[in-house]
């Protein structure tokens, strides 16, 4: 069935729940998981006068570590292989946003499913916050599961990228 999983992981809940449903299917199909902190430190923090910059990107580390070594103890309890991966974009020298950074560690994975969190939001929220899940969706290069901060998780499904969804039940 799969062979190689990511989970997109930040520490949220909605995140987590992704995980336990990624961690599910490494399980049952025994696949490797590799779950996927991406560190996004934003643009503002290098342009703030006599700011280091460096002390919010550590910070940003160290929650992911923390949110890795959690993934990993709970894949070692489940007998999953696999290992955590923590990366971090780059929007100040270049375009490389969360979204691609996870499209880059699923390719380098050979993923044949990403599994994510959305947090469902809506109308200005939206707009003004975006949403990682989406893009992401809009670009990815193999199947993607989402699972929503509430309700029942959505399918899309197909190598394009395209928007299609299917109703799942867990």
């Amino acid at each position: 069935m799969y062979r190689h999983i990511l989970a997109a992981i930040d520490g949220s809940e909605t995140s987590t729940r992704a995980f336990d449903a990624a961690l599910q299917l490494a399980r049952e199909s025994g696949a490797e998981l590799q779950p996927l902190y991406v560190v996004d430190v934003p643009p503002m923090v290098y342009d703030a006068p006599g700011y280091d910059p460096s002390i919010v990107r550590d910070a940003f580390l160290a929650e992911g570590k923390h949110v890795a070594d959690n993934a990993l103890a709970r894949m070692k309890h489940d007998n999953v292989q696999g290992a955590p991966r923590i990366i971090e974009t780059n929007l100040v020298d270049g375009d490389f946003d969360v979204a691609h950074g996870i499209l880059h560690a699923a390719e380098d994975l050979k993923a044949d499913l990403v599994v994510m969190g959305t947090h469902g939001r809506r109308g200005v929220r939206r707009l003004v916050l975006g949403s990682v899940a989406e893009r992401f969706l809009r670009i990815a290069q193999c199947p993607v599961l989402m699972i929503s901060s509430h309700g029942v998780p959505e399918v899309a499904t197909g190598t394009t990228g395209a928007a299609e969804h299917e109703k799942a039940s867990t």
